[in-house]
């Protein structure tokens, strides 16, 4: 039997793992669950004990097929909620993160086996987050780059939206911001990065910790 706890850190890993490629530290398993990193590490040796996690210490945390297994069925639970809670129930995207948190933890294959036949089968969330099918296969994703890494005088179109806050999430849709959205990239300041976009004429500013969570491709 998997525990809440289980599923939050064996997702946590998978999340930075292929962010990173390569194996995530106590640190970072630590700060993306806001957990300390002592009861981090002792959780670690548990997962790597049941055989989830391969963990070496200076060498990071990895996951087994088994613990992939399992983070896969949580993301598909969690990216097919939002989904649903937007295109059924009509709430925003910076609503759905936390709605999803709780109902990925609760729901059976059968029910959301059932939504996900609702929708049509869907490849992306909302955020432009690939979907795993039931059997654990995702989707080819495009390639994509951060908007802090574009050049200027260039139009994009944004394709995902990585793991953004609440607060960040308001503040782009209070720009005009959401999936699918073409900008012109039309300024960079050289002393602190800060971005110029234009959308639909109008200039903004974003910031490039803001532009790190934004991947676009050229249109």
């Amino acid at each position: 039997m998997v525990n809440i706890s289980t599923e939050d850190y064996l997702k946590a890993i998978y999340q930075i793992n292929t962010e990173k490629n390569e194996a995530a530290t106590t640190t970072e398993v630590a700060c993306k669950l806001d957990i300390s990193k002592a009861a981090t590490t002792e959780m670690v040796q548990k997962l790597s004990e049941r055989g989830f996690i391969n963990y070496e210490k200076y060498k990071g945390v990895e996951l087994t097929d088994e613990g992939k297994k399992i983070a896969l069925q949580i993301l598909r639970r969690h990216r097919l909620w939002e989904l649903f809670l937007i295109k059924v129930l009509g709430l925003t995207w910076s609503e759905v993160h936390d709605e999803a948190e709780r109902l990925e933890h609760t729901t059976s294959d059968l029910l959301i086996n059932k939504i996900d036949e609702y929708l049509g089968f869907p490849d992306f969330d909302p955020h432009g987050s690939p979907i795993p099918d039931k059997f654990g296969v995702l989707p080819e994703m495009p390639a994509l780059t951060p908007l802090s890494e574009c050049d200027t005088g260039i139009s994009y179109r944004i394709m995902l939206v990585n793991d953004a806050s609440n607060e960040l999430m308001n503040y782009f849709t209070s720009i005009g911001i959401e999936l699918k959205t073409e900008l012109y990239l039309s300024g960079r300041l050289d002393f602190d990065r800060t971005l110029f976009i234009e959308i639909n004429g109008i200039r903004h500013p974003v910031t490039e910790k803001m532009a790190k969570h934004l991947f676009v491709e050229k249109v």
